[in-house]
């Protein structure tokens, strides 16, 4: 794990007037990602950003991970074809290893019920059953700027090939414990971590505890 000097946050779901808080804040960098380039080039642009920023948060759109969630929710929305998922797999994890591209420190999913249904499963389940507190629900009004300055600190991710290892074999109803669709409304800016608790977090855990 590479350390850098910002906290890096991706954000999900999050339309341009839920960044507007953030465009003022001294302490906040929001990146914007070429949007024509492949997904995974916008990640590692993203990350090499990051890594040259000392602003306390780095916020940006360019999930790294994106290319494998829309790979994966295409395998089972029975949309994709032969292969994608296992090609977005290698190539994520390619990268990751030549630390070309790296996890950011949290996912914020705004309103996750507008979501997918699949993607809500990847984000919700697949990465918030595999550490909760690196993932942040926030309500349709939530003030972002208020949800950054209360994340959570928890065990750090496990490495992206570890956190990928079978992902071809995960369905969507059953990766981690789903988040009810009843309580994703709790999450408004008050509570920026209501997503723990809801979903199951691995009992043990260990490691590095980044802010």
């Amino acid at each position: 794990m590479e350390r850098i000097a910002t906290t890096v946050v991706a954000l999900v779901g999050a339309s341009g007037d839920a960044t507007a808080s953030l465009k003022a804040k001294p302490n906040v960098t929001l990146y914007q990602a070429e949007p024509k380039a492949p997904l995974i080039e916008q990640a590692a642009a993203a990350w090499e950003a990051a890594r040259r920023t000392h602003t306390t948060y780095f916020v940006h759109q360019a999930d790294p991970l994106s290319w494998v969630a829309e790979a994966w929710a295409a395998r089972f929305e029975g949309t994709g074809q032969a292969g994608d998922l296992e090609v977005a797999h290698a190539e994520t994890v390619a990268r990751y290893k030549a630390r070309s591209l790296g996890l950011p420190d949290y996912y914020i999913v705004r309103s996750p019920e507008g979501l997918p249904a699949t993607l809500r499963h990847w984000y919700l389940g697949v990465l918030g059953g595999a550490r909760p507190c690196r993932v942040v629900v926030a309500g349709e009004g939530a003030d972002l700027a208020a949800v950054l300055s209360a994340l959570p600190v928890g065990p750090w991710w496990p490495g992206v090939d570890e956190l990928l290892a079978g992902i071809e074999n995960v369905v969507p109803e059953q990766a981690g414990r789903q988040v009810p669709d009843g309580l994703l409304n709790m999450a408004h800016a008050n509570h920026p971590g209501a997503l723990q608790g809801l979903v199951a977090s691995s009992s043990g855990d260990a490691g590095d505890s980044r802010p």
